[in-house]
């Protein structure tokens, strides 16, 4: 028999396994639906190190103290400077900055007569809860220089601050909670459906004592991992996408880029997380110690460390190096970029990279013990 041939077969086993289990049915289609309706709501929570892009059009003394000022919070960390307007958006897009502040030319002479004067602050609106922030927090500076220039210029009059500032949100211009969550959401229960499942299906077999007649068998580690996750991804990757469709049915979640790169994403995304349940199952010998395995590993750092409710940026430097191998982070960052910015995978494709290479590594060493387990 040809590998695909074995690879079928216990395919067909794992189909008729849940077939005969109609309550792990029900729990994998219409638990992500409870989790999604339970945890619709929103979090805030204080930001910092915000990534600051600037274009200073004026280049004066009150310009370069107003950047000053901002860097100088805390709250804001200048990564770049743009020289013109069409710049913003590329800047946006990558996620390079997270806000950009525009003072206009003439800014310093305005402020230095105390006549009224507008700087703009553009926001990356794809995370609202952060956003709200930021423009809290630039609401603030703002305001604070203002009194000192009003100061300066002895104009304190009921004519009004001599600093506007005009907030410009993109991608979200609502600041709805719904759009940043619900990305996350996706990413929290695909991981919760795909890891569980794999993970106690295997290990079941080992408690029921099936597995000793597998390893007798003619099927190889790597045929009989693919067979067994198969079923398992046509049922994640359905009730993944009946998440999607149920946000933009109940939470008006848009859908800017294209289906074919959020379906390729997803399935990226949950052949890692089903190699993953699978590589649980080579090391739990039980079910209890395979669900406790995959909620500490894979559940909880979806939940913390993915960027999706704590912002990355705010962890300490050791936390930060952890991220990098949780795949959750990179399916956000292509989530959203598809989603709620409608961009394409030239943006993106570094994160693609992440989850093919995450994907190959956890079902190579999946297979690998198999394999020793077996010999």
């Amino acid at each position: 028999m040809t590998a695909a041939g074995k690879m079928r077969a216990v395919a067909v086993k794992e189909l008729r396994q849940i077939g005969r289990d109609r309550r792990t049915l029900l729990v994998l289609l219409f638990v992500p639906a409870f989790f999604l309706l339970v945890y619709g709501y929103a979090l805030n929570f204080d930001i910092r190190n915000i990534r600051l892009a600037v274009q200073d059009n004026d280049r004066s003394t009150a310009s370069r103290e107003l950047v000053s000022a901002f860097v100088s919070s805390g709250y804001f960390v200048l990564t770049e400077e743009i020289l013109a307007s069409r710049e913003i958006g590329p800047v946006l897009d990558r996620d390079e900055a997270r806000a950009v502040l525009v003072i206009p030319s003439g800014f310093g002479r305005d402020a230095a007569t105390g006549r009224a004067t507008a700087v703009q602050i553009i926001i990356n609106g794809d995370n609202a809860n952060t956003a709200t922030t930021v423009a809290g927090y630039a609401r603030s500076l703002v305001a604070a220089q203002s009194a000192r220039y009003e100061l300066q210029a002895r104009q304190v009059t009921a004519a009004g601050p001599v600093l506007i500032m005009e907030p410009r949100i993109w991608y979200n211009p609502e600041l709805r909670s719904t759009l940043f969550l619900v990305p996350g959401l996706i990413a929290y229960i695909a991981m919760l459906t795909a890891v569980v499942s794999t993970a106690l299906s295997v290990v079941r077999e080992k408690e029921a004592g099936t597995m000793e007649q597998v390893r007798m068998s003619p099927i190889g580690a790597l045929p009989y991992v693919l067979g067994k996750t198969a079923p398992y991804f046509v049922i994640s990757l359905l009730s993944s996408m009946s998440v999607v469709l149920l946000s933009m049915l109940l939470f008006d979640l848009p859908m800017r880029g294209s289906w074919f790169m959020l379906v390729a994403s997803v399935s990226l995304f949950l052949v890692g997380a089903l190699g993953f349940g699978v590589l649980i199952s080579t090391i739990a010998e039980t079910q209890q110690v395979a669900f406790q395995m995959a909620l500490l590993t894979s559940l909880l750092p979806t939940l913390m460390l993915s960027g999706f409710i704590f912002p990355i940026s705010s962890m300490p430097a050791a936390l930060q190096a952890v991220t990098y191998i949780v795949p959750a982070r990179y399916f956000l960052v292509a989530l959203r970029s598809i989603v709620l910015k409608g961009l394409g995978p030239s943006v993106y494709w570094q994160d693609l990279a992440a989850l093919v290479v995450f994907a190959a590594v956890i079902l190579g060493l999946a297979s690998l013990r198999l394999r020793r387990q077996w010999a």
